[in-house]
């Protein structure tokens, strides 16, 4: 199989989750954070997705998946532990152009999804075609370990500069630029330096090369 790595918008935009386990919560809770309008299909919820629904954080329907379930979404997750709903979910899915991702069937998928690291807005997403989780979140670990949390104070103050800078053409700092002040930047921050002291030798440096 061949898969292309990418990340989707997914804020507002409605998704729907086949199964009530724990595995189904998982993927709940990820698109939630991801800004998604999120739909579970399941007879049963674990606490935490039941207590979603009271909440009014996910629609719920109260049966097994039916065909149509996946009609105006823009993904859908089967996590039901049975291999013909699965398969009738990446059916429909593939009929109506919308993507599934069948948790441990790859065959039924037309997505995976990888081990995450998260920064702030870093995101590092680690993949092995499908060929070993266990090396997937091995490699994980090591990222988790090598990726210190001075990116994400890194990444937030580069983003409000490329704003303040972009609105100005004639101080927006070439690619190069960017990447020799941004290597400069980073080991004060991992020393201890505040994110202000930061931002504001970030901004002369990336002002004097524009």
């Amino acid at each position: 199989m061949g898969f292309y790595p990418l990340f989707v918008e997914l804020d507002g935009r409605p998704c729907v989750v086949l199964g009530g386990g724990v595995v189904a919560e998982r993927k709940v809770l990820g698109l939630l954070a991801a800004g998604a309008v999120v739909t579970v299909v399941s007879p049963a919820l674990t606490r935490g997705l039941a207590a979603l629904a009271r909440a009014g954080r996910i629609a719920h329907v109260m049966r097994a998946y039916a065909g149509g379930d996946l009609a105006g979404a823009a993904l859908a997750f089967a996590a039901t532990d049975d291999g013909a709903i699965n398969a009738a979910v990446a059916a429909e899915g593939r009929a109506r152009g919308i993507w599934v991702n069948a948790a441990d069937d790859p065959a039924n998928c037309d997505v995976i999804l990888p081990a995450v690291v998260r920064r702030g807005p870093v995101t590092v997403a680690i993949g092995t075609g499908g060929a070993s989780p266990a090396v997937a979140r091995a490699v994980r670990e090591h990222v988790e370990r090598a990726l210190p949390a001075a990116w994400a104070s890194l990444a937030e103050i580069a983003r409000d500069l490329r704003r303040e800078l972009g609105a100005r053409a004639e101080q927006r700092p070439s690619a190069d630029a960017w990447r020799d002040a941004l290597a400069e930047a980073l080991p004060p921050l991992l020393a201890g330096e505040t994110r202000e002291d930061a931002a504001r030798r970030l901004r002369e440096r990336l002002t004097a090369c524009a």
